[in-house]
């Protein structure tokens, strides 16, 4: 039987009662489940941590000694214990090291997504769907109305110009992936990286994953070079250098309100579409769907004859 408050959101976050642990918790918590590493999810100061091993790497690098007091390293698909839930990760596909979360308690399974994309990417695992009798998704972006576009195109939109590019991105996640995919296509380019940026790519490549070429930024290379740069940068600089001359600003996100103003839109997300979604539904085949990050309201239109979905949030 599917226990109603088998997760409960509160101010840290997903608490899970029956097993005494919070899913990607907002604030230190006593025992944390981490999906990925990204700062909105995976917080420093935790006394048990539960994750993969990228994602350790990736809190280590951002929060030193205040990363966690003990972290408990988990390959996928491991099966291990935590007060009695039985707790599993799935690649999901969002960044590397990023899992859902399977838990078992009393025969019943509750697959928790994190954040995850259905995108191929090949600087991440890819995503896997295993059947729950629970899908407790994220909903960033679950509304009919959007669709993202296919990434590798998008990127081919940097082609169309010679003009050098200040590319805003995410350091983790983003910044790799756009990497990877200007190595793939768009080759006439050379990419320069922010120095904040590269440790999270050192930790890529010590994973085994080849991004490609890239440099360093140099100050002296942009202002001797005037076509074919791109300075990759993250949002605070991006946000802080509005008044760059000799420069194109671009911003890679899937959300339309970020991209006002640019002379090119790319729009490249790692997260879940609408269609996305409905497709991952379709794979789990929950009984009930649970939402949170974002607004499950269309889901719960679209599902009202079919499926109990119920807004966490």
């Amino acid at each position: 039987m599917i226990l109603e408050d088998f997760i409960e959101i509160d101010k840290t976050g997903l608490f899970c009662r029956y097993g005494n642990f919070y899913l990607d918790p907002k604030e230190a918590v006593k025992n944390a489940v981490i999906s990925h590493a990204h700062g909105d999810h995976a917080v420093g100061g935790n006394i048990n941590v539960y994750c993969t091993k990228a994602t350790s790497l990736f809190m280590l690098h951002r929060y030193k000694k205040f990363a966690g007091n003990e972290f408990n390293i988990m390959d996928y698909h491991q099966s291990f214990d935590v007060n009695g839930v039985k707790v599993s990760f799935i690649p999901a596909g969002h960044i590397l090291g990023s899992a859902m979360v399977l838990m078992e308690y009393e025969g019943v399974k509750y697959l928790y997504t994190g954040d995850y994309k259905l995108q191929p990417d090949k600087t991440c695992e890819p995503v896997e769907f295993v059947e729950a009798d629970v899908l407790i998704t994220e909903t960033t972006f679950a509304d009919p109305e959007t669709q993202h576009p296919v990434a590798e195109e998008e990127i081919l939109k940097l082609n169309s110009t010679k003009s050098n590019i200040m590319l805003g991105a995410y350091a983790l996640g983003k910044c790799q992936r756009l990497i990877s995919l200007m190595n793939d296509y768009c080759t006439e380019k050379r990419i320069l990286v922010h120095h904040s940026m590269l440790p999270f790519v050192k930790i890529y490549e010590q994973m085994g994953v080849n991004l490609g070429k890239y440099e360093i930024y140099d100050r002296k290379v942009m202002k001797n070079n005037h076509t074919d740069m791109v300075y990759m940068v993250p949002p605070m600089v991006f946000k802080s250098y509005f008044k760059a001359i000799n420069v194109i600003r671009i911003f890679a996100t899937g959300w339309k309100h970020l991209q006002s103003n640019h002379e090119i839109q790319l729009y490249i997300s790692d997260h879940a579409d609408w269609n996305d979604i409905v497709l991952t539904i379709e794979k789990v085949k929950p009984k009930q769907v649970w939402t949170n990050h974002g607004n499950g309201f269309h889901l719960q239109k679209h599902y009202e004859k079919s499926l109990v979905v119920k807004l966490l949030n």
